[in-house]
């Protein structure tokens, strides 16, 4: 239930503090529609979130699956928008990419919840297409969606071009297979907002670029 009393979908947003996935943490705490819970793995990350009234749970992706399912234990759906980040070696990106987002996915069955969206890599899905120069990140990608895609979990995968800091246009082009492109990370999380909401888009897996069609329209013609 919302703070209105009126049924919302409660959401686990899995790499909530970083940058996709504070600002879909804010379009969720917005929406009379969804309520949120942020995955955080800090005191000062719970704070930041106190301040803007959005409950949160502590969880490493590193843990159990037992102790993964109790951080996703009440909620409808989860996003995976975590990463191991630029800064650290292939082992984490095993660790975290991969094996975290396998193990997401375990805790989510565990509980009962069915709807799991995933944040990929544009062309994740064909070898021949990875960007050789992080190579070890593509693979990490590929067997965890494939393992998604397996999983009997009510799956939508969005794999998303090269990542902008700047503000989004708000158009955007999804496909099975584009070519290479970029996009606002701020178009990124809107993109998935409107995932969430379109029913269309259940056991789909798509590609994601800036474009010339509004987000919903878009999302909706998958």
């Amino acid at each position: 239930m919302d703070k209105k009393g009126v049924f919302a979908m409660k959401v686990l947003v899995v790499g909530a503090n970083g940058q996709i996935g504070k600002q879909l943490v804010t379009l969720l705490q917005a929406s009379d529609e969804f309520s949120v819970r942020a995955l955080v793995r800090t005191e000062e990350q719970v704070k930041a979130f106190d301040k803007i009234e959005v409950e949160t749970v502590f969880g490493n992706l590193e843990e159990t699956v037992e102790q993964l399912e109790v951080a996703v234990k009440g909620c409808d759906a989860v996003v995976f928008t975590a990463g191991s980040g630029g800064k650290t070696g292939y082992d984490k990106t095993l660790l975290i990419d991969l094996d975290g987002a396998v193990k997401m996915m375990e805790a989510a069955k565990n509980a009962g919840v069915e709807r799991f969206v995933m944040v990929s890599a544009l062309q994740a899905h064909h070898r021949k297409n990875w960007n050789e120069q992080i190579k070890p990140y593509y693979v990490a990608k590929y067997y965890a969606d494939r393992i998604l895609v397996e999983s009997g979990l009510t799956y939508t995968i969005i794999r998303p071009g090269g990542l902008l800091n700047e503000a989004g246009t708000g158009k955007i082009t999804v496909g099975e297979n584009l070519g290479r492109g970029t996009i606002a990370r701020e178009d990124v999380a809107n993109t998935i907002f409107a995932s969430l909401k379109e029913k269309n888009v259940c056991n789909k897996s798509f590609d994601l670029v800036s474009g010339e069609t509004s987000i919903l329209e878009a999302v909706r013609s998958l």
